[in-house]
């Protein structure tokens, strides 16, 4: 289970945001825990719990959440997308396997190519649309009844 913020509020240097729903994403954040070895440093935030508030993450919302990976460093620099990996890697010791994504020619297409998976991410992992989650999302949070949540 992820520590509370607050215990780890006095070592953690980057916040990774991520969507505990997600099989592939969990599967990533796992392995970041065990490099973590308990240290604190990075502090893992499950923006598909329950409890998760916005107003503790830089004001990134559930649906800016959802659209593609986010961090946030201690300085309050909020990073988006390979960028986040490249700074959680770093931090962890292991900055050497997404350093080459960070070169110029190879940094355009990583990117690119991130951008397809984040559009994409929920199909290809089996789940249903954003609209639909942040619809279930509204109901699960007593926004507004059963078929009567605003579509974006």
């Amino acid at each position: 289970m992820d520590k509370p913020l607050s215990a780890v509020a006095h070592t953690w240097q980057i916040k990774l945001l991520f969507d505990g729903d997600c099989p592939l994403c969990l599967r990533e954040v796992n392995f970041l825990r065990q490099r973590d070895r308990g240290r604190g440093v990075v502090a893992f935030v499950d923006i598909a719990a329950a409890d998760y508030n916005s107003e503790e993450n830089a004001g990134i919302d559930y649906a800016t959440a959802m659209g593609r990976i986010h961090a946030i460093t201690a300085d309050g620099q909020i990073l988006q997308n390979v960028e986040v990996f490249r700074h959680v890697y770093a931090l962890l010791g292991l900055g050497w396997l997404y350093a080459p994504t960070g070169w110029p020619l190879l940094r355009a297409l990583v990117d690119w190519l991130y951008g397809l998976w984040a559009a994409r991410r929920l199909a290809l992992t089996g789940r249903p649309s954003l609209e639909t989650l942040l619809a279930l999302r509204q109901v699960k949070d007593g926004a507004c009844a059963p078929g009567q949540c605003q579509r974006n």
